[in-house]
């Protein structure tokens, strides 16, 4: 089975758009391995949009542009699979690609086979150049059937952006990842914006289909294709703790070529990701529910009968957050707490029962792992 938990991996997209080449993504692979991130479990190595020449070639296929990758697109999937890595490449489900190139509208099966001869592992299908009257739900229907009859196991990335009610019917199509939000770009207004319209979907995702966020703009620090302003290092270690929180793909978004070792600390911190692989892979439960304004509250059962409990604030102030053990399905009646151990520090804090009032600084937030105890 693919994705038992979230994918987990690097995209070309977010720091270099259009300036991709063979010569990147086989350094790329170099660093995900010499940086320790392929044993941390980033193990995707996925090229986005701008990859072909304009037009299909004579025979009908999508053509490598020679100049970008001279050796072709199998010999660069060999190259990263000697890494111990997978292979990821872009195709979209319109006429033409997002930045104008050929597309797998009406060429999904053709295409399907190519990606698998090249020794492809995983397709980002995007949902740009869709004709009008072209049913978008029908289409990554297509592009699934595809793929399982291409001859070899590709992870199905959706990205249709949260159009049509994606989270309703795309687990039906095969895929094990969908979009289901507009870009991020690199600023924490846009990081935050993103999560907090996605609250009221998480129970949409489980272990096999998992519900896309988008790319992490950790450590990018305003550079590169999406670079609106940049983030603090401990906002970038807020957005990662959300995104692990939320269960989401963890798809790198930087430069890994020159990451700084804050920016590494954070995209290998082995609790936050230990919380993003739990194998039961069950959501995160809002406790505020509704909209979600500066604070927010959160609570997920992990496996081996333990269980998460975060704190977020998404204002500027430091702010006290109040749980009420009630709302986990946990009333002081039943003689139980939870023994809590900070995932940050480290520390342990004791035993909650009842409530707990937590201080959060400003684009900050605490996190705890627990157990139940008897009072």
């Amino acid at each position: 089975m693919l994705a038992k938990t979230p994918p987990m991996g690097w995209n070309s997209w977010n720091t270099f758009a259009e300036n991709i080449s063979e010569e990147l993504l086989m350094e790329t692979a170099d660093a995900m391995v010499e940086t320790g991130l392929r044993d941390a479990g980033y193990e995707y190595v996925v090229i986005d949009d701008c990859w072909s020449l304009r037009e299909r070639g004579k025979d009908g296929r999508i053509v490598a542009d020679p100049a970008k990758f001279p050796h072709g697109m199998k010999y660069l999937a060999d190259y990263i699979h000697g890494k111990g890595l997978k292979f990821g490449m872009y195709s979209c489900a319109g006429t033409r690609t997002c930045a104008g190139y050929p597309s797998s509208f009406d060429h999904e099966f053709e295409d399907a086979k190519m990606f698998a001869q090249f020794g492809v592992d995983f397709l980002k299908y995007d949902f740009c150049n869709k004709p009008r009257r072209a049913d978008g739900p029908n289409l990554y229907h297509r592009m699934g059937l595809a793929l399982k009859s291409s001859g070899r196991e590709i992870l199905f990335s959706a990205c249709n952006w949260g159009s049509d009610k994606v989270e309703e019917w795309i687990r039906s199509t095969g895929a094990q990842m969908y979009r289901s939000t507009g870009d991020i770009t690199d600023n924490f207004r846009s990081m935050s914006d993103i999560a907090k319209s996605q609250m009221n979907k998480l129970a949409f995702s489980a272990q096999g289909c998992y519900n896309d966020i988008d790319m992490l703009v950790v450590g990018m620090h305003n550079r590169g294709n999406v670079a609106t302003g940049g983030m603090t290092d401990d906002e970038y270690l807020f957005h990662f703790a959300l995104w692990c929180a939320m269960q989401s793909p963890l798809m790198i978004g930087c430069d890994i070529r020159d990451m700084s070792d804050a920016t590494l600390r954070t995209l290998t911190h082995p609790e936050l990701i230990r919380i993003n692989q739990d194998a039961e892979a069950r959501p995160l439960f809002p406790l505020g529910g509704g909209k979600i304004g500066d604070d927010f509250i959160g609570f997920k059962h992990l496996e081996g009968n333990e269980f998460l409990l975060c704190f977020f604030n998404f204002g500027e102030r430091e702010r006290t957050q109040e749980a009420d053990f009630f709302d986990i399905g946990l009333p002081v009646a039943s003689g139980k707490g939870l023994a809590l151990r900070d995932i940050i520090t480290g520390g342990d804090i004791g035993v909650k029962s009842d409530y707990m009032r937590v201080p959060v600084p400003g684009h900050g937030f605490r996190m705890y792992r627990g157990k139940l105890v008897d009072l």
